[in-house]
């Protein structure tokens, strides 16, 4: 735990305060502004604290502020392990903050990118655990928008925290003016909405984004980590979303074969194209993942037992009926969704006909 801060009545102290918290040290600067290690002198316990940058550009400072405070909102209704907590919100001096819960740790981001490789079993224990906070989110009614590995942080303990829920779509959400927020939001302020390299491919096209948009996005995170790269690679933006809309990136267990097919088959079902083929929910994406690390465990067990036991056990049987069953029970729906189409364009037709006859 970091050390309390000198106690002062100084201008000193009071200048690196903010709200009820007694700034400590930086910890990470950005486009955005800049986040601290702070102390909360009421409950006397560290905090992370982020505070907007002071812009010359209203508009631009207007439309970060926005986001500091969409991101309180929309984070603040949520309450699960693996979603950060936030304590406070508020602006002072012209500056948003935003108080919340200090880990210790790092991103996702910088994990990888310092080249530090996950086993398949970790990839499916933490994806797992994300797969079931998104859950939480979309049951009440927040959906993240830009999951990726720069809004995931990781605890020493290997404990996956969501955060950043600054573009989210949230029942509360402040919207620009004149914004709709039943639009996909794929543009702000003609920029990108998201991290390219994870959207799904309705963003990728400015379609409506919905839950299904954090399912595709949280398989490409968890494809980076099991095959050790990017689902798409392209030299410029227009390229990688046009590679992420149309082209199918080979599959992780094909790229490093010490990927499980079945947790390669859990990370390309999330990202399928056609949101009717993607797992329709992101609990049932968790349950699919518990399901694989249960068979997995079961079989290291039964494999431990020595060469005169059956590696295959009824409990065994059962999981991977299971997911059979879910598989089979996904196709149907694709099939009765293409049917239902199919009949509704033939209805159609037949309607048409009568009335110019």
């Amino acid at each position: 735990m970091m050390p309390l801060p000198a106690r002062s009545t100084s201008s000193t102290a009071i200048s690196n305060r903010v709200g009820r918290f007694y700034l400590v040290r930086e910890i990470g600067r950005g486009a955005a502004g800049t986040v601290y290690v702070a102390r909360d002198p009421v409950i006397d316990r560290n905090v992370a604290i982020k505070i907007s940058s002071v812009r010359t550009n209203p508009a631009e400072k207007k439309q970060i502020d926005q986001q500091l405070i969409n991101e309180a909102r929309a984070a603040g209704r949520l309450c699960h392990p693996n979603i950060v907590t936030i304590y406070d919100a508020g602006t002072e001096n012209g500056s948003s903050y935003i108080a919340m819960e200090y880990l210790q740790g790092a991103v996702l981001a910088k994990r990888l990118e310092a080249g530090e490789k996950f086993t398949p079993e970790q990839v499916a224990a933490i994806s797992g655990k994300l797969a079931d906070a998104l859950g939480h989110a979309h049951k009440n009614g927040v959906t993240h928008r830009d999951v990726n590995p720069s809004n995931i942080f990781l605890s020493d303990e290997f404990e996956p925290k969501i955060f950043d829920f600054g573009i989210a779509r949230a029942p509360n959400r402040i919207a620009e003016d004149g914004d709709d927020d039943d639009q996909p939001y794929t543009l702000f302020r003609n920029n990108l909405l998201g991290t390219p390299n994870y959207m799904s491919p309705e963003q990728a096209t400015g379609k409506p984004a919905d839950q299904l948009t954090d399912v595709y996005s949280l398989g490409a995170v968890m494809y980076e980590m099991l095959a050790q790269r990017k689902p798409f690679q392209s030299e410029t933006t227009e390229a990688l979303l046009e590679a992420i809309a149309y082209k199918a990136p080979q599959a992780p267990h094909e790229i490093n074969p010490g990927v499980p097919i079945g947790l390669s088959q859990i990370v390309m079902k999330a990202m399928s194209k056609r949101t009717e083929k993607r797992y329709q929910s992101a609990q049932e994406m968790a349950q699919d993942i518990q399901r694989h690390v249960h068979l997995g465990r079961l079989q290291a067990k039964a494999a431990a037992a020595g060469p005169t036991v059956t590696t295959t056990t009824p409990e065994i049987e059962k999981i991977k009926q299971e997911i059979e069953q879910d598989s089979q029970r996904s196709r149907f729906s694709a099939i009765s969704i293409l049917a239902l189409g199919a009949l509704f364009g033939a209805a159609l037709a037949v309607g048409g006909y009568f009335l110019l006859h």
